[in-house]
């Protein structure tokens, strides 16, 4: 510790932040990266695999996660009355008043729009290849090329069916640029905050889906070969909406199948937090999915707090593209952002380069792209509408649709509970290179999980609530006068959508009013991220990976497999004002 106290922050990071590999899963993207590194990688937390290695229930769940349910007319009444509230705030046409005075397509002609990235109209996409030659038949084809270099005149010649062969796997961004007619099928092992098991996606598949993408990434990305990795030390920086059981597996996915020597838990609000320098804050996570909030006293996450709203960026892309159709701006194009995840890219680029929060209307010149079966891609040049009315669904959430994939078959899982236990009630077959005292047992027991205690409350899911009044609820809920009025004073904001222009002044104006009278609180201030708010979880975890390396809270991986793991102490951060005095150093040196 004395060392700790006298050791120059760029020191540090030599030391240790080279052999720590920091990990920071969310529903849609994974960020991982060396500690040492400036920023991670951020990569779509996705796998296709070819459907000639699966079996018909998986590619048949598989294809059911692709259906698009469309909104009852229910939630479209609903839809339709948010956005006319909206449209009031932002002093912008109602719907009937737009669609009435809409009777032609509109015409481009000048912008005078918020520009926030140089490559705004930059949404164009290349179908992935997904072809890769057969390394049993090179030799064969080699020879056989050189006999038949003498006949063909020079003529190109077409790849046989021997040479080529589909790739296994494919993961990240190319999976989400296969075309349709491919024989893959997408997986995505967390949706929405949590493990995506259903019927036919068992938590076994999703295990095995994670476990590949990470390795990937670690070789391919990361270059660290499983043979060295026994020379490295995982951060695994998790949300708070993830239960015991699912920590537990990503921790066995971490420790036993990616071979890391050890490895730590940290909470994903608590690590932004640091990551920022702050030791008390509220943080407010939009996610791709899902949004968290999480207040931090003196370094220490406070579970009581935390909350859990079930939209996030995707759910302002999907409503982008509906109040598009609603106003005719959209191109007669087959856009389906479930069908075809590369359509989600494009609407993601759109809503990043356009959707802003401000008054009156905001329209926008941007291409439009098309990605049909069997052609080329399409560009559409066209004037998109009211594009400071998704943003505001964050605030009145019954704009989204939330789920646009059918529900599972049934419940799996609960408010308060781990994941659904008649999931774990199953005889599954021993891996063979599972060592010892880790597999499952009849009645679902993991033999060294039993006292591992991680995060002792989960995150309280609210269905309608909108943003400014779960983030007013989450900082009463403390109940002290003085640590509300630091809180609402000390707002994080971070995620993709945090970088969306003028969010921070809206959350500040609508977290006062909705602020109850009785209430003796007058001021509302989100603190200006110190570092890339996409990327400030997986920072602070690589600050407090360094800071924190070699203490109790770290798990070895021969423990962890053969002998479990003892009960910890209570409060991880006892010393949490040096920590932060620490982080700081990281921002002044």
């Amino acid at each position: 510790m004395d060392y700790l106290k006298t050791v120059v922050p760029s020191q540090l990071i030599g030391e240790r932040g080279s052999n720590l590999v920091v990990i920071n899963p969310g529903s849609a993207n994974v960020r991982i990266g060396l500690a040492s590194q400036q920023v991670p990688f951020n990569i779509p937390h996705c796998i296709v695999r070819n459907v000639k290695g699966l079996d018909e229930g998986m590619r048949r769940a598989v294809k059911d996660q692709m259906l698009n349910s469309q909104a009852t007319p229910a939630q479209q009444l609903e839809r339709e009355k948010a956005y006319d509230i909206i449209a009031s705030l932002l002093k912008i046409p109602f719907l009937d008043e737009e669609a009435a005075n809409n009777n032609f397509p509109r015409t481009i002609g000048r912008i005078d729009g918020y520009m926030p990235h140089s490559n705004r109209n930059d949404s164009t996409f290349t179908w992935t290849t997904v072809m890769e030659r057969n390394p049993i038949s090179s030799s064969v084809i080699e020879d056989t090329q050189k006999d038949s270099l003498e006949t063909t005149s020079g003529h190109g010649k077409e790849p046989s069916s021997e040479e080529y062969k589909f790739k296994e796997f494919i993961c990240g961004e190319d999976a989400l640029r296969i075309s349709p007619v491919e024989p893959y099928c997408l997986c995505r092992p967390i949706r929405r905050g949590h493990f995506n098991v259903s019927q036919h996606y068992p938590s076994q598949q999703v295990c095995e889906d994670l476990y590949t993408i990470w390795d990937w990434i670690l070789i391919e990305k990361l270059h660290i070969q499983p043979s060295d990795r026994n020379m490295y030390s995982a951060i695994l920086v998790l949300p708070e909406t993830f239960d015991n059981r699912e920590i537990k597996e990503m921790l066995s996915i971490v420790l036993r199948d990616l071979r890391f020597s050890t490895a730590v838990v940290h909470q994903e609000g608590l690590a932004a937090a640091f990551g920022n320098g702050l030791s008390t804050a509220c943080v407010v996570n939009i996610g791709a999915h899902i949004t968290t909030i999480t207040c931090v006293e003196d370094g220490v996450a406070l579970p009581s707090t935390s909350m859990t709203l079930p939209y996030g960026g995707e759910d302002i892309s999907r409503c982008l593209l509906w109040v598009q159709r609603h106003h005719q701006t959209w191109p007669s194009i087959q856009t389906d952002p479930m069908g075809k995840p590369i359509d989600m890219l494009m609407l993601n680029k759109i809503k990043e380069s356009y959707c802003q929060i401000r008054e009156g209307e905001f329209d926008a010149v941007a291409v439009v792209h098309s990605y049909e079966q069997d052609r080329p891609v399409g560009s559409h040049k066209t004037r998109l509408s009211s594009l400071n009315v998704p943003p505001m669904g964050l605030f009145y959430p019954t704009l989204f649709v939330k789920e646009e994939y059918p529900p599972p078959p049934r419940s799996w899982f609960h408010d308060y509970e781990d994941m659904l236990e008649d999931t774990w009630h199953m005889e599954f077959s021993r891996r063979p290179d599972m060592p010892d005292g880790l597999y499952m047992t009849s009645n679902g027991a993991f033999s060294m999980w039993e006292n591992y205690p991680v995060f002792p409350t989960r995150s309280k899911k609210e269905e309608n609530v909108g943003l400014a009044e779960a983030i007013s609820s989450s900082i009463l809920s403390t109940g002290r006068i003085d640590l509300q009025r630091k809180l609402f004073s000390s707002i994080q904001l971070i995620g993709g959508v945090a970088l969306t222009a003028g969010l921070v002044g809206t959350v500040e104006e609508r977290v006062l009013h909705a602020i109850p009278s009785n209430e003796a609180i007058d001021t509302v201030e989100v603190l200006q991220s110190r570092s890339d708010p996409q990327f400030v979880s997986w920072k602070g975890g690589a600050i407090l990976g360094i800071l924190d390396f070699g203490r109790e809270a770290w798990i070895h991986r021969e423990d962890w497999i053969r002998n479990g793991i003892p009960i910890g102490s209570g409060r991880k951060y006892k010393d949490s004002y040096f920590l932060q005095a620490q982080a700081m150093c990281y921002y002044n040196s």
